[in-house]
């Protein structure tokens, strides 16, 4: 049978680097690089009171189906969530996501036609291009510094753009880059999303693991024409395996969302909603998110420590406040995908994500992106040693 594929699917293909990564899951090498919690930090013991405990009640309804927006105690806590960050929510202002993943591919069908700008920072999230893809659209690109996305290109960029429909922003501890976006940038953003009558995307699946520095509000707080997407996720402050995401948005952005969630899945796991919405009832989130604040505060410092002790002093790296990740720069000319295929895999014993797929117009070459928060200190140390010896002894 030969099958003939829409024209979508010409977009839907496997990343350059998926063969790479997949090398990085054998044990005997140093993985830095997928965007993994540290799974030792996992509240286990807790989840499994929590799962024992609505599975055996009585009726069954942790195992029924659900509303396909949510369950109603869970979305009336991601409310509270969200007003203690600052933004104006009630229940009936969130929709429960597979994962925040989900949230990206909702905004995109729901947005864009085949051929519609989506302005992203440059580089931006993998994951986005990839949920991205199957809507088909034309990218414009804003570069980033190390205070963000940098909106004093981006009114030209969106001038140039007329078919430009939504900006796409990662604006706390940026992935790939762990840079923050600055406060004066984010009012900037919001009023020239406004002049240009666009949707801002603001994904912030790293916002509460800040170790440094002052919390600044969401993109959706200083909202004023409910123009922002707000998307939010537990993978990083509670467990990615539940996969249980959200969104806030303004209702008529939100009631299509939900249309798109019927026709996707229906509804998000029964058995994984009510956990979640147990766990917050019984246990303080905010206790387990500063266990995970703390910890992963050593180990970027121990990662940026040993990054200056072993790497070569001409490769810069980014010290982020938060999140789980730091970017590194090498010079112009270094192709970060080809030492890592010929020389950190096989030889070091060391994975990384090479940079050049994160840009979505013009591929760089000479960056690449570390996780610091999956590994234990001590092979933090001899990763970024080994590293270091392959980088040195490179021509």
């Amino acid at each position: 049978m030969t099958a003939r594929y829409a024209e979508r699917m010409a977009q839907v293909r496997p990343s350059a680097i998926g063969e790479l990564l997949a090398l990085g899951a054998d044990p005997s090498i140093i993985s830095f690089g997928g965007g993994y919690p540290d799974a030792t930090l996992f509240p286990a013991d807790q989840l499994a009171k929590v799962f024992d405990e609505i599975i055996r009640a009585p009726g069954g309804a942790a195992m029924q189906y659900a509303p396909s927006d949510g369950l109603p105690r869970l979305r009336e806590q991601i409310a509270a969530l969200m007003v203690a960050d600052g933004m104006a929510c009630t229940a009936g202002d969130v929709l429960v996501l597979q994962g925040s993943q989900q949230g990206l591919d909702f905004a995109a069908r729901m947005l864009v036609d085949p051929g519609d700008v989506i302005v992203t920072e440059d580089p931006t999230f993998l994951g986005a291009l990839i949920a991205f893809a199957p809507s088909q659209p034309a990218y414009a690109v804003v570069p980033v510094d190390a205070h963000g996305m940098r909106t004093d290109l981006l009114a030209g960029v969106l001038a140039a753009n007329p078919k430009a429909r939504m900006i796409y922003t990662v604006p706390d501890f940026q992935n790939p880059t762990g840079v923050t976006l600055s406060l004066a940038r984010r009012k900037e953003l919001i009023a020239l999303a406004n002049r240009h009558d666009l949707i801002v995307l603001e994904d912030t699946p790293y916002r509460h693991i800040r170790f440094s520095g002052q919390n600044l509000p969401t993109l959706k707080s200083l909202d004023t024409e409910g123009r922002v997407i707000h998307l939010g996720s537990f993978s990083k402050v509670l467990v990615p395996g539940l996969r249980i995401g959200w969104a806030l948005a303004a209702p008529d952005l939100l009631a299509r969302m939900g249309l798109l969630k019927v026709a996707a899945d229906t509804q998000t796991s029964t058995l994984n909603m009510a956990a979640a919405s147990l766990f917050l009832d019984r246990y303080d989130l905010w206790a387990h998110i500063a266990r995970l604040r703390a910890a992963y505060a050593v180990k970027k410092e121990a990662m940026l420590d040993a990054i200056r002790r072993h790497l070569p002093q001409d490769i810069a790296a980014t010290d982020p406040e938060g999140g789980l990740f730091t970017w590194l720069t090498f010079d112009e000319g270094f192709d970060a995908t080809a030492f890592m295929r010929d020389v950190a895999l096989p030889k070091a014993r060391v994975a990384f994500v090479p940079g050049a797929t994160f840009f979505p117009l013009t591929p760089r070459a000479n960056f690449a992106r570390l996780n610091f928060s999956a590994q234990p200190i001590e092979k933090i140390e001899a990763g970024i040693a080994a590293l270091g010896r392959a980088l040195h002894t490179r021509p």
